[in-house]
Protein backbone atom coordinates (compact mmCIF):
# COMPACT_ATOMS: atom_id res chain seq x y z
CA UNK A 1 0.00 0.00 0.00
CA UNK A 2 1.25 3.71 -0.77
CA UNK A 3 0.24 6.83 -1.05
CA UNK A 4 0.48 8.65 -4.34
CA UNK A 5 -0.26 12.48 -6.60
CA UNK A 6 -3.52 11.37 -8.13
CA UNK A 7 -3.10 11.31 -11.69
CA UNK A 8 -5.14 13.68 -14.33
CA UNK A 9 -7.12 10.47 -15.63
CA UNK A 10 -8.42 9.99 -12.01
CA UNK A 11 -10.45 12.78 -12.02
CA UNK A 12 -13.93 11.14 -12.83
CA UNK A 13 -13.14 8.15 -10.07
CA UNK A 14 -11.95 11.42 -7.85
CA UNK A 15 -15.56 12.69 -8.88
CA UNK A 16 -17.63 9.72 -8.43
CA UNK A 17 -16.05 8.85 -4.68
CA UNK A 18 -16.75 12.29 -3.74
CA UNK A 19 -20.57 12.73 -4.49
CA UNK A 20 -20.81 9.03 -3.70
CA UNK A 21 -19.24 9.79 0.12
CA UNK A 22 -20.98 13.21 0.06
CA UNK A 23 -17.73 14.68 0.30
CA UNK A 24 -16.74 18.59 -0.61
CA UNK A 25 -16.56 19.26 -4.37
CA UNK A 26 -15.50 22.60 -4.36
CA UNK A 27 -13.35 24.48 -6.68
CA UNK A 28 -12.18 20.81 -7.61
CA UNK A 29 -8.86 20.31 -9.07
CA UNK A 30 -7.74 16.78 -9.54
CA UNK A 31 -3.59 17.55 -8.90
CA UNK A 32 -4.42 18.53 -5.43
CA UNK A 33 -5.57 14.87 -4.38
CA UNK A 34 -3.61 12.14 -3.65
CA UNK A 35 -4.57 8.81 -3.89
CA UNK A 36 -3.78 5.30 -1.77
CA UNK A 37 -2.90 2.18 -3.98
CA UNK A 38 -2.38 -1.47 -3.55
CA UNK A 39 0.33 -2.09 -4.81
CA UNK A 40 -0.63 -6.09 -5.47
CA UNK A 41 -3.72 -5.30 -7.17
CA UNK A 42 -3.31 -1.50 -8.05
CA UNK A 43 -7.05 -1.10 -7.01
CA UNK A 44 -7.73 2.08 -5.04
CA UNK A 45 -8.06 2.15 -1.54
CA UNK A 46 -8.71 5.97 -0.29
CA UNK A 47 -8.03 9.79 -1.11
CA UNK A 48 -7.87 13.15 0.10
CA UNK A 49 -6.88 16.84 -0.76
CA UNK A 50 -5.24 19.93 0.22
CA UNK A 51 -6.65 23.09 -1.11
CA UNK A 52 -4.95 26.37 -0.67
CA UNK A 53 -6.83 29.46 -0.14
CA UNK A 54 -5.05 32.85 -1.28
CA UNK A 55 -5.25 35.80 1.12
CA UNK A 56 -4.21 38.99 -0.68
CA UNK A 57 -1.33 40.05 1.89
CA UNK A 58 0.25 36.53 0.69
CA UNK A 59 -0.20 34.95 4.19
CA UNK A 60 -2.02 32.00 2.28
CA UNK A 61 -4.05 29.28 4.25
CA UNK A 62 -4.16 25.75 3.58
CA UNK A 63 -7.15 23.20 4.54
CA UNK A 64 -7.08 19.76 4.58
CA UNK A 65 -10.31 18.43 3.44
CA UNK A 66 -12.26 15.51 1.35
CA UNK A 67 -10.65 12.68 2.81
CA UNK A 68 -12.65 9.55 1.98
CA UNK A 69 -12.07 5.70 2.21
CA UNK A 70 -13.61 3.04 0.06
CA UNK A 71 -16.01 0.85 2.34
CA UNK A 72 -13.84 -2.37 1.69
CA UNK A 73 -10.44 -0.36 3.29
CA UNK A 74 -11.63 0.99 6.25
CA UNK A 75 -10.17 0.39 9.42
CA UNK A 76 -6.29 -0.40 8.27
CA UNK A 77 -4.86 3.19 8.38
CA UNK A 78 -5.38 4.16 4.82
CA UNK A 79 -7.15 7.45 5.80
CA UNK A 80 -4.36 8.10 8.29
CA UNK A 81 -1.70 8.04 5.62
CA UNK A 82 -3.17 9.98 2.87
CA UNK A 83 -3.56 12.70 5.63
CA UNK A 84 0.21 12.48 6.75
CA UNK A 85 1.67 12.89 2.61
CA UNK A 86 -1.28 16.17 2.65
CA UNK A 87 0.95 17.00 5.63
CA UNK A 88 4.24 16.27 4.41
CA UNK A 89 3.03 18.35 1.06
CA UNK A 90 1.85 21.23 3.96
CA UNK A 91 5.13 21.19 4.96
CA UNK A 92 7.21 21.33 1.62
CA UNK A 93 5.64 24.11 0.86
CA UNK A 94 6.30 26.23 3.73
CA UNK A 95 2.69 26.36 6.06
CA UNK A 96 3.17 25.95 9.50
CA UNK A 97 -0.56 25.24 10.18
CA UNK A 98 -2.69 22.78 8.08
CA UNK A 99 -6.81 23.14 9.12
CA UNK A 100 -9.84 20.95 9.01
CA UNK A 101 -13.05 22.16 8.65
CA UNK A 102 -15.32 18.59 9.39
CA UNK A 103 -17.59 17.12 12.27
CA UNK A 104 -15.33 14.20 12.34
CA UNK A 105 -12.52 16.08 15.04
CA UNK A 106 -11.96 12.97 17.14
CA UNK A 107 -10.85 11.07 13.95
CA UNK A 108 -8.32 14.29 13.47
CA UNK A 109 -7.33 14.65 17.03
CA UNK A 110 -5.28 11.14 17.09
CA UNK A 111 -2.65 13.02 14.79
CA UNK A 112 -2.82 15.96 16.53
CA UNK A 113 -5.13 18.41 15.38
CA UNK A 114 -6.95 20.37 17.91
CA UNK A 115 -10.34 21.94 17.54
CA UNK A 116 -10.16 26.16 18.04
CA UNK A 117 -12.42 28.60 18.38
CA UNK A 118 -14.27 29.84 14.95
CA UNK A 119 -13.16 33.18 16.10
CA UNK A 120 -9.58 31.88 15.34
CA UNK A 121 -10.13 31.10 12.02
CA UNK A 122 -8.65 33.07 9.01
CA UNK A 123 -10.74 35.05 6.60
CA UNK A 124 -11.33 32.37 3.57
CA UNK A 125 -11.97 29.73 6.30
CA UNK A 126 -14.53 31.66 8.51
CA UNK A 127 -16.32 31.82 4.73
CA UNK A 128 -15.61 28.46 4.28
CA UNK A 129 -17.04 27.08 7.26
CA UNK A 130 -20.69 28.23 6.50
CA UNK A 131 -20.67 26.98 3.07
CA UNK A 132 -19.68 23.78 3.80
CA UNK A 133 -22.06 23.59 6.90
CA UNK A 134 -24.66 24.55 4.39
CA UNK A 135 -23.63 22.40 1.31
CA UNK A 136 -22.32 18.88 3.25
CA UNK A 137 -21.45 19.03 6.71
CA UNK A 138 -23.41 20.83 9.12
CA UNK A 139 -21.85 20.05 12.18
CA UNK A 140 -18.56 21.16 10.90
CA UNK A 141 -16.16 22.40 13.53
CA UNK A 142 -12.77 24.00 12.88
CA UNK A 143 -9.74 22.21 14.13
CA UNK A 144 -5.85 23.01 13.33
CA UNK A 145 -2.46 21.14 13.66
CA UNK A 146 0.89 22.53 13.79
CA UNK A 147 2.36 20.91 10.51
CA UNK A 148 5.67 19.48 12.72
CA UNK A 149 3.44 18.21 15.44
CA UNK A 150 1.43 15.58 13.27
CA UNK A 151 1.33 11.83 14.70
CA UNK A 152 0.95 8.88 13.33
CA UNK A 153 -0.39 5.97 16.00
CA UNK A 154 1.94 2.84 15.30
CA UNK A 155 -1.40 0.80 15.07
CA UNK A 156 -2.45 2.93 12.37
CA UNK A 157 1.24 2.47 10.38
CA UNK A 158 1.40 -1.36 11.16
CA UNK A 159 -2.61 -1.82 9.65
CA UNK A 160 -1.66 -0.01 6.50
CA UNK A 161 1.58 -2.18 6.14
CA UNK A 162 -0.79 -5.13 6.34
CA UNK A 163 -4.06 -3.14 4.54
CA UNK A 164 -6.00 -5.72 2.33
CA UNK A 165 -9.43 -4.99 0.63
CA UNK A 166 -12.05 -6.71 2.57
CA UNK A 167 -14.62 -8.74 0.92
CA UNK A 168 -18.36 -6.76 1.61
CA UNK A 169 -20.18 -10.12 1.75
CA UNK A 170 -21.66 -9.84 -1.68
CA UNK A 171 -21.70 -11.82 -4.33
CA UNK A 172 -20.47 -10.46 -7.73
CA UNK A 173 -20.81 -13.04 -10.15
CA UNK A 174 -24.47 -12.58 -11.82
CA UNK A 175 -26.53 -15.66 -12.00
CA UNK A 176 -29.84 -16.76 -13.80
CA UNK A 177 -32.46 -15.52 -11.21
CA UNK A 178 -30.75 -12.25 -11.26
CA UNK A 179 -32.72 -11.73 -14.16
CA UNK A 180 -35.97 -13.38 -13.58
CA UNK A 181 -35.11 -16.43 -15.16
CA UNK A 182 -35.72 -19.69 -13.57
CA UNK A 183 -32.89 -22.74 -14.71
CA UNK A 184 -34.83 -25.80 -13.79
CA UNK A 185 -37.23 -24.67 -16.32
CA UNK A 186 -35.82 -22.36 -18.88
CA UNK A 187 -35.38 -23.19 -22.78
CA UNK A 188 -32.51 -21.97 -24.35
CA UNK A 189 -32.32 -20.93 -28.07
CA UNK A 190 -29.16 -22.26 -29.13
CA UNK A 191 -29.05 -26.47 -28.75
CA UNK A 192 -25.20 -27.62 -28.62
CA UNK A 193 -26.58 -31.11 -28.98
CA UNK A 194 -25.46 -32.29 -25.64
Amino acid sequence: MYVRDAKNREEVWLLEQIEAMGLDDTAFRSRDYVVAIDEDSGAKAGFGRIRIHKVDDGDDVCELTSIGVLENWRGQGVGAHVIERLLEYAGDERFEHVYALTSETRYLAQFGFRRIDESQLPEPLAERLEEKRERTDPEAVPARIEVGRFRMPEQLREAFKRASEHDDGEDDDETPEDFGIDPETATYKYDTGR
